[in-house]
């Protein structure tokens, strides 16, 4: 059997926008923290912490479990309307206390990838429109309820904060035209297309030069700042604490994970790279136990590998030492785990 060898890092988004889904649920009496546990892998207290960063899959199980507990396949939609400030995030902190709407703009495609790492967002502007376009890096990250989610909180935030008469020339969106088709209409205000294989939202250039209302530029250069760092500490992640990760990942087959082996592929002794990764906040340790537990929810809920097969795959020498592993990560059997994916799956 040849093991499956993943070169790229699991990609990231923030945990504020994972934790604003659970405030939606918890505000309908739809909250049960022991199914959200069990389809992120994450105890809901880890996800106060406003720094974190967590598995972009983990959050779509997330919205799949969602749509199953409110019976609502628009909840992307309907969350999105929700307006709370005190949830939007430090992105959201930024575009808000800019100085115009298209300053906004800029700020946000600049730093959506603090946001969500697995979809680019790039911005165009013609002499009478100006255009914002969403594209997955993969067709398998691609979300339909985080995207309706992300649509709508983009148009209901800014009529909120800036000017309740905005709306769209038109939307072009990446998935089939659904049976709630209609609120995309009364919603947005503009014309709807389905199927487009790329989502495109277009709204008249003339809003761009409109002045933000309430803004700060006290709180704006100060929430900059933190943004800024943040964005740099994930720009440090990707070059070395990335590859790191991805050599972690090429050896995990092997006979066990050895910190030397892998310092000698960086032409570093372990010292340094121990030391390299500490000025991160991170151990060697955790980052094994990180890509050995990202690797194993994907792996288990893709049902493409018997579970032996990945205990193998993740370097376990035996199948029950991989399930106490599993359990102790997400609090379930991985056959439980792996029973409920396909449960919730569409």
């Amino acid at each position: 059997m040849q093991a499956r060898v993943d070169s790229t890092e699991a990609p990231q988004v923030a945990a504020s926008s994972t934790l604003a889904l659970v405030h939606y649920l918890e505000a309908r009496d739809l909250l049960n923290r022991q199914q959200v546990e069990q389809a992120t892998g994450l105890s809901l207290d880890t996800l106060k912490d406003p720094d974190l960063r967590i598995p972009a899959s983990a959050h779509y199980q997330l919205w799949i479990l969602a749509e199953r507990l409110t019976g609502d396949p628009g909840v992307g939609l309907h969350a999105g309307q929700v307006i709370d400030p005190e949830r939007m995030g430090l992105v959201g902190h930024v575009f808000f206390n800019c100085d115009t709407l298209g300053e906004a703009v800029v700020q946000y495609v600049r730093l959506h990838r603090l946001i969500n790492e697995t979809v680019t967002l790039s911005f165009e502007q013609t002499p009478d429109q100006a255009i914002l376009t969403w594209q997955p890096d993969e067709p398998r990250h691609y979300c339909r309820q985080d995207m309706d989610r992300t649509l709508a909180a983009a148009l209901c935030r800014t009529r909120h904060f800036i000017d309740r008469g905005i709306q769209t020339d038109w939307l072009e969106i990446a998935h089939p035209e659904p049976g709630y088709a209609n609120e995309y209409r009364k919603l947005f205000g503009g014309s709807v297309y389905f199927g487009c294989g790329v989502t495109r939202m277009a709204f008249d250039s003339k809003h761009l030069g409109h002045p933000i209302p309430h803004r700060n530029p006290y709180v704006y250069s100060a929430v900059l700042q933190q943004v800024n760092a943040v964005l740099a500490r994930m720009q440090t992640r990707k070059t070395f604490g990335k590859k790191i990760r991805r050599l972690i990942s090429r050896q995990m087959a092997t006979d066990k994970i050895d910190a030397d082996t892998l310092a000698k592929q960086c032409h570093m002794s372990r010292q340094t790279l121990y030391r390299k990764l500490k000025k991160e906040g991170l151990t060697f340790q955790e980052l094994v136990e990180q890509v050995r537990r990202d690797k194993a929810m994907r792996y288990v809920a893709d049902d493409h590998y018997a579970l032996g097969e990945i205990a193998f795959l993740l370097g376990f020498s035996e199948l029950s030492a991989f399930s106490r592993a599993f359990k102790r990560w997400t609090g379930v059997a991985p056959a439980q785990f792996r029973a409920t994916h396909l449960e919730q799956s569409p």
